[in-house]
């Protein structure tokens, strides 16, 4: 296959450059605007508790969690008669808008107490819209123009979760601008250096370019069946853009080695594509693999990153393995144009062994492999300890850059108000008899006893501390619907908490009359979290198997597929460590831009960095092994191998790593803060796995285990002998001799 796609590229270069160029179109044209069709949401279950009783408390009730928020302040006092008359007029005509199911306030009949701030000057108008996201953000956008600054002569300021989700994707499609522009000039810079020429250096960034418009043109056709995360582009792209680089460093280095040896570009192309070209491609089927595990998740922001990631790292190596080569035949002598930091010796690295930094470092490893491997295991743990604290929460308006408005709103909210009014728990009590009754009194007063609650609102009236605060009235009827009736469970601190947790538990537990179901945004973090747990071990089975497989077929070893899977999981863990030190416990707030301490992780980040990382660690571990045992079919010397091997990728596989950490690291600019701590995690995670674990923990291990690394039974040794992959012909046996070489003998 790969001997075709080398005469192919070669003989039809310009052909598939110009298809190429016609791609880089018909792709920036459809999908430069995907982000305007990209959703904020996802992380909720459909098949949970809480989702249903969202079901519910809309098709029954037409209420819910507020999607608008109104924000109204008064220097005269919200208790003040022209102030009170124009927040009644203001409420009135808010439930009167097409499209709002319903909007309560300080000011309506029921006139909840927490509604008002603390000082008297602030009052809070919450409204519910009816539709899918789509039309909620539609309505919302209308409503925004119209109730801001000064409706009916009051200071308003809008919030709310449809509000945030405005921000999240206006600032995802800001960031997504601001990280390309600033990381593609670094990039640029540092692989002049790598490559040390201008044209070899600008090659990767057309690659990526190419990659990248293709991956957005996808995204675009999968918005059109299902939804996708606005995150999943800005993830996506800098992952496109990572994997290009890697792919077209190894692919340049491989092909200039050969050019090295005497080859012709069309040999060298061919040589290159037999051998690296097929390490790149199965690299990018390990990627595909370890992200196609958040398919088996039910959240449709997870599911995203499924969706766009398989895709971008198999166009990856499409790309590279077609696009690159046609460009090298083109470029021929030319992509030595430009060097920079003079030429490389003549004695070539393709021509060296047992030389260098990484042939040294490898030997020095393996001299002293017990107390390497001690001393690097023992740091990892040492920097993942921090993991075992870790704390989930869904994301809400306080993941935004502190300029955001839903954010400096709900900031308001929490600290001027006494309770957690936007965050109330929904208790829905089913197959009741009718109004009156129903034994929902007694029920709303245990309920308020429970320590986490700050009141209870309901058809019976509001309860507080286990008694009656206020009676029903004209307004407590929206409680109840025929055989139905809610109860709005308001807690005392923030919901999104191991606390509104630890409440769900309580509300779920105590004994009800009627069958009970209980929804809101502490039910949701709740349920989405046992959701993600129940299918984690799935997810990491998928990861695992896949792996396996892959480098079995690559190694014909047992050994080296457990140890590539335990050493990942040990520097990820690390990595998840980290995160938790930075972003939950803030050691890192100011250093990475300024966020919010909110004592959680928004519960997505270490599953996305673990599959993705995985991912990408099992990307250079495929680059590495694949050369190792290279050497070790043609030595059969276990040291020596591992040595060589090392060699030959060690460079590589660092400039790699540090490429794709600049990627990441871009992600610093974004407002956004988890996607921020991906950036962070990201980066980190490639970094060690390059150094500590490929640098150290290998070597050691191989030396440790000797010759046992490539143990297998005897039955799976033929079956690897007739389905492994290599990477191509041994350089100095099967290698096709050049010219140059055949003169030289004689």
């Amino acid at each position: 296959m790969f001997a075709s796609l080398a005469r192919f590229t070669c003989r039809r270069s310009k052909l598939v450059l110009y298809l190429s160029g016609a791609l880089l179109v018909i792709a920036g044209a459809l999908g430069g605007r995907v982000i305007q069709e990209l959703s904020a949401g996802g992380f909720i279950d459909d098949s949970t508790e809480s989702a249903r009783t969202a079901e519910v408390m809309d098709d029954r009730f037409r209420a819910g969690a507020p999607d608008l928020v109104l924000l109204v302040s008064d220097e005269r006092g919200v208790d003040s008669p022209a102030v009170a008359a124009a927040g009644t007029r203001l409420t009135e005509q808010v439930a009167r808008e097409p499209g709002v199911e319903q909007a309560v306030s300080y000011w309506s009949p029921a006139k909840a107490a927490p509604l008002r701030a603390q000082d008297g000057l602030q009052a809070l108008l919450m409204a519910r819209i009816s539709g899918d996201e789509d039309q909620v953000q539609d309505t919302f956008e209308r409503l925004e123009n119209r109730y801001e600054h000064r409706p009916q002569g009051l200071d308003v300021r809008v919030g709310g979760n449809a509000l945030a989700d405005k921000e999240m994707s206006e600032t995802t499609e800001q960031d997504l601008i601001k990280i390309e522009a600033v990381t593609f000039p670094v990039l640029l810079i540092v692989m002049l250096f790598v490559f040390r020429s201008v044209v070899a250096a600008l090659v990767p960034l057309m690659v990526s370019g190419l990659t990248i418009l293709s991956v957005l043109l996808v995204i675009r056709i999968l918005t059109l069946v299902t939804e996708v995360s606005a995150l999943a582009s800005n993830v996506t792209t800098g992952l496109g853009l990572g994997l290009s680089i890697d792919y077209s460093l190894i692919l340049i280095k491989r092909y200039r080695e050969e050019r090295s040896r005497g080859a012709g570009t069309d040999q060298a192309i061919a040589m290159t594509l037999r051998t690296a070209g097929r390490t790149v491609l199965f690299s990018a089927v390990t990627v595909a693999l370890a992200l196609g595990a958040l398919l088996v998740f039910p959240f449709y922001f997870l599911r995203s990153f499924a969706y766009a990631g398989i895709p971008t790292a198999l166009l990856a190596a499409i790309v590279s393995l077609t696009f690159l080569p046609a460009l090298l035949k083109v470029l021929d002598h030319r992509i030595e144009k430009g060097r920079i930091l003079g030429r490389r010796s003549a004695k070539s690295a393709a021509q060296r062994t047992g030389e260098g930094f990484w042939h040294r470092l490898a030997m020095g490893v393996m001299r002293f492999p017990l107390p390497v491997a001690g001393a690097v295991t023992a740091l990892l743990l040492l920097l993942g300890a921090p993991f075992l604290d870790l704390r989930l929460s869904l994301p809400d308006e306080r993941v935004l850059p502190a300029d955001s408005q839903a954010r400096q709103v709900g900031d308001v909210i929490r600290d001027n108000f006494r309770a957690q009014e936007t965050q109330a728990l929904n208790v829905v009590l089913s197959d009741t008899p009718a109004r009156g009754a129903r034994q929902v009194a007694p029920y709303a007063e245990r309920l308020s006893r429970l320590d986490e609650v700050s009141r209870v609102d309901s058809e019976a009236g509001t309860f507080a501390e286990g008694r009656l605060v206020r009676r029903p009235s004209a307004d407590s009827t929206r409680f109840g619907t025929g055989d139905s009736t809610y109860l709005s469970v308001v807690p005392r601190d923030q919901s999104l908490s191991e606390r509104g947790q630890e409440l769900v538990g309580q509300l779920r537990s105590l004994p009800a009359p009627y069958d009970v179901r209980v929804g809101g945004p502490a039910a949701e973090l709740a349920d989405s979290i046992d959701s993600m747990n129940a299918r984690l071990p799935v997810a990491l089975a998928v990861i695992a198997a896949s792996s396996f497989v892959v480098l079995f077929l690559f190694t014909g070893s047992l050994l080296l597929p457990v140890k590539a899977l335990v050493l990942n999981c040990l520097s990820l863990s690390a990595t998840l460590g980290v995160l938790v030190w930075g972003f939950q416990d803030g050691h890192l707030q100011g250093v990475v831009g300024d966020f919010v301490v909110t004592d959680s992780i928004t519960w997505t980040v270490p599953l996305l960095l673990f599959c993705i990382a995985f991912g990408l660690s099992m990307d250079y571990e495929v680059f590495l092994l694949s050369r190792i045992k290279e050497e070790y079919d043609r030595t059969g010397d276990n040291m020596a191998s591992v040595a060589r091997g090392l060699e030959r990728t060690g460079s590589m596989i660092t400039a790699a790593a540090v490429l794709i950490a600049i990627v990441f690291l871009g992600f610093l600019i974004s407002g956004i803060v988890y996607l921020k701590a991906i950036g962070i995690g990201l980066a980190l995670a490639v970094l060690m796995d390059a150094t500590l674990v490929r640098g150290a923990l290998v070597p050691a291990f191989m030396r440790l285990v000797g010759k046992g690394n490539w143990w297998a039974p005897k039955p799976l040794r033929a079956l690897h002998a007739k389905v492994g992959l290599r990477e191509g012909p041994t350089e100095d046996e099967d290698r096709p001799r050049h010219r140059t070489e055949v003169g030289a003998e004689r």
